[in-house]
């Protein structure tokens, strides 16, 4: 049986951030990170219209892991899009950080929760089961 992982989800930073914005969503471990990245694209309500990455590290300027196309540029070594959650969690002493719109810079970070849990055939996947602010606009009217 599939683990559940618990992720909170929060958002640090962005051009038109206002306000604190959060959301627990569970998923099963075998989720990879391009899958997390629509499913964070929806619930924040975005167009999902920009190039995104992931990245472990200890804050947002030192990144231990990086997750993303290939880098053109040959700057840094990536990881591919379909590394799944149970290969990047757990991750001592790193954080998971999703950032999306590199002109606009969304930053968000992922926590995993420690309780166990296992996944229920009844449920779809994955789901929010806390939220906490409002989603903010990728593309305010001025």
């Amino acid at each position: 049986m599939d683990e559940l992982y618990t992720l909170t989800i929060e958002l640090e930073s962005g051009a038109y951030a206002k306000t604190s914005w959060k959301r627990v969503v569970e998923m099963p471990e075998t989720t990879d990170l391009y899958d997390l990245h629509l499913c964070i694209q929806d619930i924040v309500e975005f167009g999902n219209d920009h190039l995104f990455e992931f990245f472990l590290g200890r804050s947002r300027r030192n990144r231990k892991r990086v997750f993303g196309d290939e880098d053109e540029f040959c700057f840094e070594q990536r990881e591919g899009l379909e590394t799944k959650l149970n290969q990047v969690f757990p991750s001592k002493g790193l954080k998971l950080y999703y950032h999306f719109d590199f002109g606009d810079s969304w930053m968000f970070t992922i926590k995993k929760g420690r309780k166990r849990k296992y996944v229920a055939k009844a449920v779809d996947y994955p789901r929010v089961i806390e939220s906490e602010g409002q989603n903010p606009e990728q593309y305010p009217a001025y």
